[in-house]
């Protein structure tokens, strides 16, 4: 089971829901938090994120700003945040270069990738550290 590594009782705010998503990997965070996913209108704090991003959502300056949106909510820069996009040979895929010029510019940094299924990849996204 995957589950991006949410812990149990973490409240995961979701961005960019659609009926493209991959239900089996919501589910699997879904029962490693013990809790369903909260949509972007929550109103409070949350210990994690997952946004689905495709190609036509739009350019890396509209992905920086969901990345901005998805870190205000976040409890804190430790907090697992995760871009969920489609694979390379699929309709929408978003190439690695524009999520990390975005991520750069919402102050974060691309690590970790991994294939999620055929269908989507994530990439996982940290607080970048102080610059030298």
């Amino acid at each position: 089971m995957r589950s991006f590594g949410f812990a149990e009782g973490s409240v995961v705010q979701e961005y960019g829901y659609d009926d493209d998503v991959d239900s089996t990997l919501r589910e699997e965070i879904a029962k490693s938090t013990g809790q369903e996913l909260v949509d972007e209108d929550y109103p409070d704090i949350a210990d994690g994120a997952i946004g689905w991003w495709r190609d036509e959502d739009g350019d890396a300056d509209d992905l920086a700003d969901l990345l901005l949106d998805m870190k205000a909510n976040l409890e804190s820069d430790a907090a697992l945040c995760w871009i969920l996009v489609p694979g390379p040979r699929k309709d929408g895929h978003v190439t690695t270069d524009v999520i990390e010029e975005a991520a750069e510019t919402a102050g974060l940094m691309a690590t970790t990738s991994v294939a999620v299924n055929e269908g989507w990849q994530g990439v996982r996204l940290t607080a970048q550290g102080p610059r030298r």
